[in-house]
């Protein structure tokens, strides 16, 4: 999916599994604690149901509506993490499991350009 998309511009759009059949409506979007980028949507699978993660990164925008590229049973028993909260790594790996995804690369931090130097006063 476009990566350049205001995570904003998703909420309330409906959601499609690869068949073509409604998911529901995306009611929220979480976003990548280090990069920003959307990552996982909670999709609204029904009037009286929970929401459902869903992966953003295999998923693409297809005119007004998200198209999913899982089924909608895989996707309907994804694990219930609940909505309105930050997803903690241990959920996330959960979620990246239950779809057979790979794991995104872990970051490596910048190299410390100060390391080994001593802090001095500029003054002194």
């Amino acid at each position: 999916m476009r990566t350049d998309i205001d995570p904003r511009g998703l909420i309330g759009r409906k959601a499609f599994d690869r068949h073509g059949e409604k998911i529901g409506t995306v009611d929220e979007v979480y976003l990548d604690d280090a990069t920003g980028v959307p990552e996982w949507a909670a999709v609204r699978t029904g009037l009286f149901t929970r929401d459902a993660f869903v992966p953003l990164e295999p998923s693409e925008l297809v005119g007004d509506a998200l198209r999913v590229p899982f089924d909608r049973a895989l996707i309907r028993r994804a694990p219930d993490l609940g909505v309105g909260r930050h997803l903690s790594p241990e959920q996330e790996l959960l979620l990246y499991h239950h779809y057979g995804l790979d794991l995104p690369p872990e970051e490596e931090p910048p190299p410390d350009s100060d390391f080994g130097t001593l802090a001095t006063d500029p003054e002194s």
